[in-house]
């Protein structure tokens, strides 16, 4: 019995082999608590440029679609969408995109129009923790091949 217990005590007292590692590499770490979300509008240069609104919480991507859709407030800034009185958006992801279902037409947005969008969508992605490397589609209730092509934000690589 003796012995039963030599055997044992010398396992515990010589572990089991591993070594201590350090943290493992898991991407960025999410921002944790926003003050509100980032919405892209166009200066009178006819750039983009971001805008906070605050919400007081990031929300989602639908949600931050439809803020860009109401406007850019008393900001001077401008957008590139044809106002309308719909703002409701459809968001699906998949692997390497998300897909934005918007409630107007592709004659309804320019291209920086649909920059816009793109940014928006992505910059919350972004800031929720996902990656910069993902691709936006948009689709519209008239779309053509072009206008549906995955896209990137110029502004966040």
């Amino acid at each position: 019995m003796k012995r039963i217990w030599l055997v044992v005590a010398g396992l515990l007292l010589a572990g089991c082999g591993i070594e201590p590692a350090g943290p493992a590499a898991g991407g960025e770490a999410p921002t944790g608590v926003a003050p509100g979300v980032t919405l892209y509008f166009v200066d009178a240069r006819h750039q983009l440029r971001p805008q906070l609104r605050e919400t007081e919480h990031l929300g989602t991507i639908s949600e931050a679609v439809a803020l860009l859709l109401t406007g850019p407030s008393d900001s001077g800034l401008r957008t590139e969408i044809k106002p309308g009185t719909v703002t409701r958006v459809g968001v699906t992801t998949e692997p390497g995109a998300i897909q934005l279902f918007v409630p107007f037409t592709v004659r309804d947005v320019t291209s920086l129009g649909i920059d816009q969008l793109v940014c928006t969508a992505l910059a919350v992605h972004v800031q929720s923790g996902g990656s910069r490397a993902m691709k936006v589609r948009v689709r519209f209730t008239l779309s053509t091949p072009e206008s549906e092509k995955e896209r990137t934000c110029p502004l966040i690589t």
